[in-house]
């Protein structure tokens, strides 16, 4: 189904959001990480064809315009839970990828009554438990290897942008991300605060994910009381792209429980 795509004006109409809409049913908020919406394209059609799926694109990403002060985790999951609001969606299902994750979990913190779930694909924002081991800082990864730090399967699902344009895009992505997650990509106080989310939660990991490894993955799961755990193998940072059917099948499971 095609998305209906439109500009919302939140917080008091302070800040813009655009955000493609497509399909009736089910609503699943879908937060991509810092690869942009595109990352979480595909799995926005395959779950619009028996449901509602929303994707926002945050300020700051793929040229959209970013107020000074919108800078943090926290500014994204307020503009989330109002678009929520605007949309006059129920029973809604958050699903966060990457830092994505993060902004999912800090919406369920919040306990609106308009969330139903929420699902986690490779999060980030929790330290990782150790000081031996540090989130991958993907800015000081060489550029001809950071695909395999992300996928699985590299060379079959890896795009690289081309064009000028599309390089500028991502080096900007890049640097919003930054802003919003600061160097570190992650919050020293998040992994404690999770045991106060009572929003059903499902963590899906991709087992070949060296960005975030599947110890990490589990201790995220471990931190949210009630969460369950899915590997997905075969998959790295973005499952929903290496592994779009066993993330679906994952997710039909969880919603039926829910």
């Amino acid at each position: 189904m095609t998305p209906q795509r439109q500009k919302l004006e939140l917080l008091s109409e302070t800040v813009s959001l655009n955000v493609n809409d497509q399909g009736q049913g089910r609503a699943f908020l879908i937060l991509h990480g810092g690869a942009g919406p595109g990352s979480v394209s595909g799995l926005a059609n395959a779950l619009s064809k028996s449901a509602r799926a929303v994707v926002p694109t945050y300020p700051g990403f793929n040229g959209e315009p970013r107020p000074d002060w919108f800078a943090s985790v926290d500014d994204l999951a307020l503009a989330n839970l109002a678009l929520i609001e605007k949309l006059g969606l129920s029973k809604v299902v958050v699903i966060g990828n990457s830092i994505g994750g993060w902004i999912a979990s800090e919406i369920a913190l919040r306990h609106s009554p308009r969330v139903a779930g929420m699902v986690l694909l490779n999060a980030v924002g929790i330290d990782t438990g150790s000081s031996d081991k540090t989130i991958t800082d993907m800015t000081k990864v060489p550029p001809a290897e950071r695909a395999s730090y992300s996928f699985h399967d590299p060379k079959r699902f890896a795009i690289a942008p081309t064009t000028p344009d599309a390089l500028a895009i991502m080096a900007n992505n890049q640097q919003t991300l930054r802003t919003y997650a600061g160097s570190l990509m992650y919050d020293p106080g998040l992994r404690s605060r999770l045991a106060g989310v009572s929003t059903p939660t499902m963590v899906a990991w991709g087992a070949s994910d060296r960005v975030v490894d599947v110890d990490y993955g589990r201790l995220f799961a471990s931190s949210i009381p009630g969460a369950r755990f899915e590997l997905v193998s075969e998959a790295g940072h973005f499952p929903q792209i290496e592994r779009l059917d066993e993330v679906m099948r994952l997710i039909g499971e969880f919603d039926s429980k829910i």
